[in-house]
């Protein structure tokens, strides 16, 4: 006869007064000094980025349209034609090539004794023979198709900008409206043969809106390290007057800040925003 096993007697169940209660996470406030911190960690890498990788650029006048219109606001990468350095092994650097747009520090300075921040494209590297003839570009004996470039038309056509160098550049009074006295000394040291030859270390550089454009043609070439870096994207544009960058004074700031905010909608090109720089 076997003996027969009775289950275990369950454990009665706890009184509620006798559940656990949960653990009650601490709530840690940030403090005056974690929170200046973290501002200042922030400032800190935008400035880098702004400094070291890209810079902001408006810009003021039509040389450059159609490709770039008053207005435009850019971001420039200023490390691609940047020297390499050993502490960005992994950067992608190269030299400036024919048909890059270029931000760089005009090689005249102003009235102020300023070197102006230019956008441009670059049609002639160390070493090109260059001359134009009825507007279009011949490098080393080739025209360029430069589809971008404002044709040249029997309404516009200008011996000194269309038949360069044939007409030698003549200095004006005003260098920021026509040509230095020291690029027009220099001009025939670097003609051979009709071309103008770039030396060593030097660009030559003109805007896409050819007949409005104060460029390499007026005041020589520009120096390798004059270069800023290149335009990246278009990432807002405004409709602005060709004259709006020439006004100063805080009136004037104020009152095109208000313009702004009243027709931001209305003024912004939206077609043009983040639109790429080619």
């Amino acid at each position: 006869m076997t003996k027969k096993k009775t289950p275990p007697p369950s454990k009665p169940n706890s009184p509620p007064s006798e559940a656990q209660p949960a653990p009650i996470e601490d709530k840690v406030e940030e403090t005056p000094y974690e929170a200046v911190a973290s501002i200042c960690s922030v400032l800190v890498i935008g400035l880098f980025i702004l400094y070291f990788l890209a810079q902001n650029y408006v810009i003021p006048s039509g040389s450059m349209e159609k490709t770039l219109l008053i207005g435009d606001h850019l971001l420039v990468d200023r490390i691609t034609f940047a020297p390499p350095t050993k502490w960005m092994p992994l950067v992608h650097y190269r030299e400036p090539r024919r048909n890059d747009i270029v931000v760089f520090f005009k090689p005249v300075t102003d009235k102020n004794g300023d070197h102006m921040i230019l956008v441009k494209r670059l049609i002639g590297v160390p070493g090109d023979h260059i001359h134009l003839r009825n507007g279009i570009v011949i490098i080393n004996g080739v025209a360029q198709d430069q589809p971008h470039a404002e044709p040249t038309t029997p309404e516009n056509h200008q011996d000194f900008l269309d038949e360069f160098p044939s007409v030698p550049p003549v200095p004006t009074p005003d260098p920021n409206l026509g040509t230095p006295e020291a690029w027009a000394v220099d001009f025939p040291n670097h003609i051979e043969n009709g071309d103008l030859v770039v030396p060593s270390g030097m660009y030559f550089m003109m805007g896409d809106n050819r007949h409005d454009s104060l460029d390499s043609r007026y005041w020589g070439f520009m120096p390798r390290e004059n270069i800023i870096g290149r335009p990246l994207f278009n990432y807002w544009s405004f409709k602005t007057s060709e004259d709006q960058y020439e006004q100063t004074g805080i009136g004037s700031t104020i009152a095109w800040m208000g313009h702004v905010a009243l027709h931001f909608f209305s003024g912004t090109r939206w077609k043009r925003t983040l639109h790429l720089i080619q």
